[in-house]
């Protein structure tokens, strides 16, 4: 096959020849459930109307900074990777690799929570008869396992086959949120607001609670980083990308504010189930008008749209791996390539057996859970790791280079370098609010304590293997 390299000074990527199968409707639909979730806006509407506000502000410290470095980064290294590249290429291999690392890992345990999410919201396809199965962990472990294979499988597949599960789950999510907008208009239009939505109401406070829940949303405004991961497999990648998320991004908007406005209107704060908010609230109106017909299609709907983003993830997520095994950082059978199906088949099968692990361990005893729970909760941090290699990299890369941008990038490389230092700043803001606990801890030093631990032992971790790659790295290029 042949290969595609990628250098800077002794930096070399081979890449195996890649098929090209994501064009720019696809590109557009993958952003959609890759930059949105559902889960995020019962999270916001539990905070109150203040996160109408929030959501604003996070897009402009977040989402806008970091479209502007992505589109700018993969225009000038497209290839397959994405982070792992342009870390690699401004900060040298053991950054790409811990950017890498650090990313894919925190992946694992969302997996699971993304399961679950999409298995509370499918027992409303059943109506209340389908309610009971709430408190069933086998219900839980079973769907979120199935779920999981659907997604496992149509990657396994390859692209072509895999972008049919993002394409519906996209437009899925996009009907369940216009179906939502519709009903919370209505019903604000016919019953008034559930919620007082005002110029008091949406002003956001300054205790600490709140500005822990404004790093929260910032970090919903994250996912544009995710499609430059497959470069290698999208048509034209340099115009393709930045289109597609030029598409996407309104879109995404929409789900989130007009989302969370819709459901305030039809629930108050303290009714809202954070696990079916959009479908309560769909069914809620649909109740009280006569429409019950709509509560199993909302459901429906949610549902695929969840393994939409189910399926995106576990794509774009394996090329880290992927991209790790051909640089022997990882052991070499995770830089294969499947010869008729052209996916990185063992690196999507090995993600998919830890994410199993995941979905088990959240459903089985008390205390089981609550390591589980503190694990994802220690994750955060360690989440927002890969932010702070991104766009320093593409401080770095676009102050010390000329490398040329698309001439629609206003101010062109002072552009990408503001953005660079505001998403800079935006992610250190949250690493640092992400170390408070939440009020209701038991043990507050503890739960700190916790969360450094598995931080610097996921990270620790990656470290280790990095220099036991690059020995076998060095080994291969003598």
């Amino acid at each position: 096959m042949a290969a595609e390299v990628i250098r800077s000074g002794q930096v070399a990527t081979r890449v195996p020849e890649l098929r090209r199968s994501l064009g720019l409707a696809s590109v557009a639909l993958f952003l959609v459930v890759a930059c949105s979730n559902l889960q995020w806006v019962a999270t916001a509407a539990l905070a109150g109307p203040s996160s109408l506000t929030v959501w604003v502000l996070g897009g402009i410290v977040m989402f806008v900074p970091l479209a502007i470095v992505v589109v700018s980064l993969s225009a000038c290294y497209p290839q397959e990777g994405g982070m792992y590249v342009w870390t690699k290429v401004a900060l040298g291999p053991f950054a790409g690799f811990i950017t890498a690392w650090t990313y894919w890992t925190c992946n694992l345990p969302y997996f699971a929570a993304l399961l679950y999410f999409t298995a509370g919201n499918a027992v409303f396809v059943g109506g209340h008869a389908g309610k009971s199965l709430l408190g069933s962990p086998a219900y839980f472990i079973g769907f979120s396992i199935a779920g999981l294979a659907l997604g496992t499988i149509v990657n396994v597949l390859g692209l072509g086959v895999g972008k049919w599960l993002n394409n519906v789950g996209a437009v899925s999510r996009w009907s369940a949120t216009v179906l939502l907008i519709v009903l919370g208009g209505y019903a604000w239009a016919k019953f008034g607001s559930a919620t007082p939505i005002n110029a008091t109401t949406i002003r956001p406070g300054l205790g600490l609670k709140d500005i822990i829940f404004w790093s929260v949303i910032a970090f919903a405004w994250t996912g544009p980083e995710s499609i430059p991961l497959m470069g290698g497999e999208v048509k034209d990648p340099r115009r393709t990308i930045p289109l597609g998320l030029a598409i996407a991004a309104p879109v995404v908007a929409i789900i989130y504010i007009a989302g969370t406005a819709a459901v305030l209107a039809v629930l108050t704060p303290s009714a809202i189930n954070s696990t079916s908010a959009v479908v309560d609230s769909i069914g809620t109106v649909a109740e009280r008008v006569g429409w019950t017909a709509l509560t199993p299609i909302a459901a429906i709907l949610v549902t695929l749209s969840c393994l939409g983003s189910v399926g995106a993830w576990i794509g774009a997520s394996a090329r880290l791996p992927f991209v790790a095994g051909i640089d022997h950082y990882l052991p070499r059978a995770f830089g294969k390539i499947d010869p008729r199906w052209g996916a990185p088949t063992v690196a999507i099968l090995a993600q998919s057996a830890v994410t199993v692990v995941f979905i088990v361990l959240g459903q089985t005893g008390t205390q089981v859970k609550e390591a589980y729970r503190t694990l994802v909760d220690a994750t955060v941090i360690v989440t927002l790791i890969p932010f702070l290699f991104i766009f320093s990299s593409a401080i770095k890369i676009f102050r010390e280079t000329q490398d040329a941008l698309p001439r629609w990038i206003p101010g062109g490389r002072r552009t990408v370098m503001i953005a660079g230092f505001v998403g800079l700043l935006t992610t250190c803001g949250a690493i640092v609010l992400a170390l408070f606990p939440a009020d209701d801890a038991a043990d507050k030093l503890g739960s700190v304590l916790r969360v450094l631990a598995i931080t610097l032992l996921v990270v620790g971790t990656g470290v280790a293997l990095y220099y036991r790659g690059a020995r076998t790295h060095r080994a291969v290029e003598r």
